[in-house]
């Protein structure tokens, strides 16, 4: 079984998406990690790589390409990616979603200080030039998305489980994932 969690920033998908698959004893991979690797190789934050990725598909095309691959060679992982529910139809999809306010407080206040080789993302200087960029790189995600894939990544309506992660914990929300997910398979 592949479980893939989506989301908007700020709403857990890879704290969640890590106990989910420590839970049920899956593999774990992460969009965000590949695309923080992207940027690192080329210098750039979050927020300017999306930019970026406006202009050059190459970057959602390798991302996309990596997501596929996974998909159909593997199996028994959770994936933490915006679009994975759309490139691994067969799995379990989770959609995260959090009040902006409270997303761009978790984001700040992820200290994400040289960690695994990557850098303080500069957006993130305030809590209001998070929230800025929180929002800002929604847009840009929605537009990419939109223009490549012709989707709506926040029609709730196409996954399996839909979360409001604003006043629930990690712990919680990765709880009521595996109960989906236990539930659901009763009728595999």
């Amino acid at each position: 079984m592949i479980i893939t969690i989506s989301g908007v920033p700020g709403s857990g998908k890879s704290t969640v998406a890590k106990l989910v698959a420590k839970k049920v004893g899956f593999k774990h991979y992460s969009a965000g990690d590949f695309m923080r690797e992207i940027a690192a190789k080329r210098n750039l934050s979050l927020l300017e790589i999306s930019k970026v990725a406006e202009k050059d598909r190459g970057i959602d095309k390798e991302l996309d390409e990596r997501t596929v691959k996974l998909g159909k060679e593997e199996d028994d992982f959770v994936m933490d990616s915006r679009l994975a529910y759309h490139f691994i139809p067969n799995a379990f999809k989770v959609f995260l979603y959090v009040d902006a306010k409270a997303a761009a407080k978790r984001i700040f206040g992820d200290i994400r200080k040289k960690k695994e080789g990557r850098k303080v993302e500069k957006e993130s200087t305030t809590l209001a030039a998070t929230l800025s960029a929180i929002r800002k790189r929604r847009r840009s995600e929605e537009l990419r998305y939109k223009k490549y894939y012709n989707i709506d990544l926040f029609n709730k309506k196409q996954y399996d489980l839909v979360v409001d992660t604003t006043k629930a914990t990690p712990e919680e929300v990765a709880a009521k994932i595996v109960d989906a997910v236990k539930k659901s398979c009763m009728s595999c």
